[in-house]
Order: C-alpha cells, then sequence, then structure tokens
C-alpha cells in the first residue's frame, strides 16, 4: 500500500491510499479520484515527506512504537467526522457502487424507502442532484465489504 498526498484544482488537499503507484495511475486516468470537498476529478499528486524506517542496530530488534495519532482522531474535526461515520453506518445500509440506482428507485418511490450510504462517480452524484434526488457527499470513504 501507498499513500500519496493529492490536491484538486481548488488547492483542497487529502491523502488517500492506493495498492501501487499503478494503480494510482490507473484509476487516475479513469477519473476515478475525486477530491472529497468539492468532488472534483481533477487531482495531481503533490509533493510528500517520505516515512523512512531509522537503520536497526545489529543485534538489537527494532522496538515497535505504537502511535496513536494514527489510530484515533486527534481534532475536533477529526472527531466530529468520526462521530457521523460510525452513525451513518449504524443507521444506514451500504450499498456500494448501486448507490446512484438504488437512490434513484427510492426516491421514484420503485423501493422502499430507507437510508442509504454508497459510492457513486462525480457524473452519476451530479445528474442525481440535478433530478432533485436528495443526496450529499459525506467526508469519509465507506468501509468497503468484501467478500
Amino acid at each position: 500500500m501507498i499513500s500519496y498526498t493529492l490536491k484538486c484544482e481548488n488547492d483542497h488537499s487529502f491523502d488517500s491510499w492506493f495498492q501501487s503507484s499503478s494503480a494510482f495511475d490507473k484509476q487516475h486516468d479513469a477519473g476515478m479520484i475525486s477530491c472529497p470537498n468539492c468532488a472534483s476529478t481533477s487531482v495531481e499528486k503533490t509533493i510528500m515527506a517520505p516515512r523512512v524506517s531509522p537503520a536497526r542496530k545489529l543485534g538489537k530488534q527494532p522496538e515497535v512504537e505504537k502511535k496513536t495519532t494514527d489510530l484515533a482522531p486527534q481534532t475536533d474535526a477529526e472527531k466530529a467526522i468520526a462521530k457521523l461515520k460510525s452513525e451513518v453506518e449504524a443507521k444506514s445500509e451500504y450499498v456500494g457502487m448501486e448507490f446512484a440506482a438504488k437512490a434513484r428507485a427510492i426516491h421514484d418511490g420503485n423501493a422502499p424507502e430507507r437510508s442509504i450510504y454508497g459510492e457513486a462517480n462525480p457524473q452519476e452524484a451530479k445528474n442525481l442532484i440535478e433530478d432533485g434526488v436528495p443526496v450529499l457527499p459525506l467526508p469519509f470513504m465507506p468501509n468497503r465489504k468484501v467478500n
């Protein structure tokens, strides 16, 4: 896994994880990476400091240091987003990449009304908004459910 610091055309900075640098390139070229603040797909990598581990001393095993800053939100904004995420996950159904179709079906009365969350590409989200389907972007990435 590799973490990149990215910036959109509106100068919003955000971090994202990718399986490899080629995975980033593939998603970037397909327009699948969007800014969590404004949904712009015009993003680029920014300069970032590499994470370098200190050299190991001969004959001594390195001590593993747990960083609570990497595990728990620290700022009020991070705490609020973490709380929102837990509430959304507890009170809504994750529908994955079928979000646009399911949101439209609920809005049109073709599916039972319920709270859902999932993923949509920028064009799908724009179409939903233009058609009056009440949706909004969430300030976090959902935990994808895998088999």
